[in-house]
Parts: structure tokens; C-alpha cells; sequence
């Protein structure tokens, strides 16, 4: 089916740096690490400082006040 060898991983790369140019892919690649380095931190974040704080309360709203009964009026007729 479809291998991927060490042949054409060169190949490929070859063409990437054609078709982008070493500046471009050095700047990708950088971001890329950059991306996987923050990636990391906020799982060693997430594992570590934040199991042991408990979140913050919340604040409750007071409930709305229902409106006042409306009184039937009766009005006599003379």
C-alpha cells in the first residue's frame, strides 16, 4: 500500500523546503515547538497546581421578587 521510507521522508522534505523555503519552514517549526512546549506545560499545570485548589464559590443571584397579587376590584353600581 503507501510505506513511507526513508527515501521518500527525504524526498518529501525536499520538497516542502522547495516549495516554502528554509526561512518559512524554520519559522513553522518553531511555532510548532513553541506550540508543543505551552502544550506540555498546561498538562504539568493541570496535573499538578490545579488538583489542589478547590475552584472559587460562586455567587447566587437572590431570586427575583414575584409581583404583588393583583387585587380584584369591585366596583358597586347604584
Amino acid at each position: 500500500m503507501f510505506e513511507l521510507s526513508l527515501p521518500k521522508l527525504v524526498l518529501i522534505a525536499l520538497v516542502v523546503l522547495v516549495l516554502f523555503g528554509r526561512g518559512k519552514v524554520a519559522d513553522l517549526m518553531g511555532e510548532f515547538g513553541k506550540g508543543v512546549k505551552s502544550f506540555k506545560q498546561g498538562m504539568a499545570d493541570e496535573t499538578g497546581e490545579r488538583a489542589a485548589t478547590p475552584p472559587p464559590a460562586q455567587i447566587a443571584e437572590a431570586p427575583p421578587t414575584p409581583p404583588a397579587p393583583v387585587a380584584e376590584q369591585v366596583t358597586q353600581q347604584h
